[in-house]
């Protein structure tokens, strides 16, 4: 499919056919990138960390949060000077 590209306010764009957009999933936000010399409009990725929250707290709730290397002190705190 060719499409025309545009001038849109002070940049150019293609306009993407709506059954495109529907078929690909694409709704209010895309990436975009570079590869080959070839423009690619994805999906976007989820976020760096996303559901990280809602993951430590189930853990936490299944009581499965214990430290791995147990509770240990450091040798010869009692000594140290405040």
């Amino acid at each position: 499919m060719k499409a025309t590209i545009r001038k849109m306010g002070n940049s150019q764009g293609v306009l993407i056919p709506k059954p495109i957009l529907a078929q690909l999933g694409l709704e209010d936000e895309v990436e975009m990138e570079i590869e080959n010399d070839t423009l690619v409009i994805r999906r976007p990725r989820n976020k760096a960390r996303q559901g990280w929250a809602e993951a430590a707290r189930a853990i936490a709730e299944a009581g499965d949060d214990a430290l791995v290397l147990g509770d240990f002190p450091n040798a010869d705190d009692e000594n140290l000077q405040w």
